[in-house]
């Protein structure tokens, strides 16, 4: 699946979008994947409160299921202007 990373998010990780094969059942899952993976993706997820998730370009909970799904994205919150 296809993860996208933007704003702040993108410039922690480094990456503005990856290709990541897992296992995990929900958007919590793969987070918990991705922060074991390296410092940089622990530090970019250490406060989910902070971020909003999108699986399929829809927006969704963290404890969102995968099962199908084809992209995830992570982002900031957006505010209006």
């Amino acid at each position: 699946m296809d993860v996208l990373y933007f704003a702040w998010v993108r410039e922690r990780i480094g990456l503005p979008k990856e290709t990541v094969t897992t296992d995990a059942a929900t958007v919590a899952d793969l987070v918990a994947e991705l922060r074991a993976k390296e410092d940089r993706y622990d530090m970019a997820f250490s406060d989910l409160t902070a971020l909003r998730v999108a699986v399929d370009q829809e927006l969704t909970d963290f404890d969102a299921p995968l099962a199908g799904a084809r992209e995830v994205a992570f982002f900031p919150p957006m505010t209006g202007g």
